[in-house]
């Protein structure tokens, strides 16, 4: 019973720490049409299966419904906000904390949300 609890109450952080959005963008309802491609939503075609990183952080994926893209930006939720600063780096879609009298010296963050 106890592990039970365990396993619940660990479920239960991952779940409020996980803030992830995600979108689709679907394919043209055309009865009878298999799609071998997807067009985005700046009009690129990319083909059926494929992944990739867009410039706005986000891992998407052409399937036969759509594109399916997701944030793949971890976000620091829990550090010393009067002390640290957050930086975002947009080419490796990452953030990291920093004294704010210190840019060289790294804060401690207790959590990272999705």
């Amino acid at each position: 019973m106890n592990a039970l609890l365990g396993s619940l109450m660990v479920l239960a952080n991952l779940v409020t720490l996980c803030n992830a959005y995600c979108y689709v963008i679907p394919n043209p309802n055309t009865p009878g049409d298999l799609f071998n491609e997807c067009k985005d939503l700046g009009g690129v075609i990319h083909p059926l299966n494929s992944k990739w990183k867009t410039e706005n952080c986000e891992e998407c994926f052409c399937g036969q419904d759509g594109i399916n893209c997701c944030n793949i930006v971890a976000t620091p939720v829990s550090y010393d906000t009067k002390k640290c600063q957050k930086i975002f780096n947009k080419k490796t879609c990452s953030f990291t904390v920093v004294e704010q009298k210190n840019s060289g010296k790294s804060c401690f963050v207790g959590a990272w949300v999705l």
